[in-house]
Parts: C-alpha cells; structure tokens; sequence
C-alpha cells in the first residue's frame, strides 16, 4: 500500500480577495503561484510543502458545521489568542463558550473562530 500525504486543502469562497486578506492577515501565510490553471483561485503556502487552495464561487452558499474544521497548530497559542483579539475576531471553545480556550482531555489546548465564509478554524497547541 503506498503512503499518503496531505497536499492541500481547498474551500470555496465567495470574495477570494477578502478570504486571500483573511489568512494572511491572521496567520501570515504567503500566497504561492496557481500552477494548476489560469484561474482565479488563489493558493496559499501553509508551510512543509501543504497549501490552502481559495477557489471563488460568488452566489454559492457554503454549510458548515464546527465538526469540520480546518486544525492548525501553534507552540504559542497564548500570543496568537491576543493576536486574534488585536484583530477583533471573536473565538470560543468547542462548546461555544465565547472568549474562552478549551483544554481537551489529553492537555491540548484550542479555541475556535470563523473565516469570512463561516469555515471554522480551530487554532491549538498541539505543536
């Protein structure tokens, strides 16, 4: 059996312009070239080679819920919780308690925030 790897993620979007803002102003990422097509979707470098494809779809409505969730970790889940406070965008833990980190039963910490487009995000310090 060959081994798999995560490549990247895509979601859809409604205004990739604003999503594109969205992550690097929250996490920093820098966005990479589209080598795939000459399409408006934007990549985004989440680092170690994985990416986060923007792909727009104006008009569409996106459904989601907290149980699918994008999960990236962080060794200092302390600065980024007050970067996001800096920033304005309100969090909470899994059971929605706002302003409030979650420690899970194996120690791990995490709190959960929405993109522009309702994706949830969920930030930990599993790193």
């Amino acid at each position: 059996m060959s081994t798999f790897f995560i490549n990247h993620i895509a979601i859809s979007v409604q205004d990739v312009a604003v999503s594109v803002a969205f992550y690097q102003k929250v996490f920093g990422l820098t966005e990479i070239e589209n080598t795939a097509s000459a399409s408006p979707t934007r990549w985004l470098a989440l680092g170690d080679g994985k990416q986060l494809h923007l792909i727009p779809r104006p008009g569409e409505t996106v459904i989601t819920n907290k149980a699918v969730h994008l999960a990236l970790a962080t060794a200092d889940l302390a600065s980024f919780i007050t970067h996001i406070k800096n920033l304005n965008i309100d969090y909470a833990d899994w059971r929605g308690t706002p302003t409030k980190d979650y420690v899970r039963n194996d120690g791990i910490q995490q709190v959960y925030f929405q993109d522009p487009d309702g994706y949830w995000i969920e930030v930990n310090d599993d790193a």
